[in-house]
């Protein structure tokens, strides 16, 4: 987990590069051999898509959380809701039987037990 104020170095960081790339989007601008298009490349590939790729990996662990969080609380209330519409003799019910043996009145007398032979 990164802390507060590592998050808010890397923002700093972000916007001191900002900077930079409009000094060098200017510079381009105003230089006689430069030109206003190569200013706006200029701007847009040294500046806007690192910092767009850098803000977007920062947060991806934020926005997973977000997900999560909003995944369960989805799935709870699914579930109140379904426990709210469920018919009151079904939650009254027993539970059958969950024992390992089989019922005592299973078998049918005729058949005789099928036993191993020694």
């Amino acid at each position: 987990m990164v802390s507060r104020s590592a998050r808010i170095a890397v923002y700093l960081v972000v916007i001191g590069w900002m900077y930079v790339v409009l000094m060098m989007s200017v510079a381009e601008a105003t230089n006689t051999t430069g030109s206003v298009l190569g200013a706006i490349v200029t701007f847009f590939l040294y500046g806007l898509l690192p910092v767009v790729l850098v803000v977007y990996l920062m947060r991806t662990p934020a926005r997973r959380k977000a997900i999560r969080a909003r995944e369960a609380a989805e799935h709870q209330a699914q579930m109140s809701r379904l426990a709210a519409n469920a018919a009151p003799e079904a939650t009254t019910s027993i539970d059958p039987d969950a024992g390992g043996h089989a019922p005592g009145a299973a078998e049918d007398d005729r058949i005789a037990p099928v036993r191993k032979e020694s």
